[in-house]
């Protein structure tokens, strides 16, 4: 791995994994206010696509080589890009709308970026 990231206590270190588990927190917020029909549909997708970044965040950053963390980084862009159809979907239904469905989706752009740069980072580097 790289130096500055051998340096890393855990995964919590990582503004990458923080900004996960904030996206993850906003999603949550965002489905409260979706249709009970929804409730095993697109709240439980999101909601699982939401975990899942900062998830394999953190299992990817406890692996033992950089190959497996750029692995799982690779994984979490996968669920992000997922969470930025469905976020889109269901403001196209009219589920979501407003301010937090704005910070959500800045939030999923933000966080691609970051993922990306990463990723390519520790690709580099091996």
């Amino acid at each position: 791995m790289t130096p500055e990231l051998t340096r890393l206590r855990d995964y919590r270190d990582l503004l990458v994994w923080q900004k996960g588990m904030t996206l993850a927190k906003a999603i949550y917020q965002v489905t409260q206010a979706f249709p009970d029909t929804e409730r095993f549909g697109l709240v439980s997708q999101m909601r699982r696509a939401a975990v899942s970044v900062p998830s394999n965040i953190a299992e990817g950053q406890a692996r033992n080589t950089t190959g497996e963390f750029v692995q799982f980084l690779s994984h979490a862009v996968g669920s992000v890009s997922e969470l930025d159809t469905q976020l889109t979907l269901s403001a196209e239904l009219g589920f979501c709308w407003g301010a937090k469905a704005q910070e959500a989706h800045a939030l999923i752009l933000e966080l691609r970026k970051m993922l990306t740069a990463l990723r390519k980072k520790l690709s580099s580097s091996r």
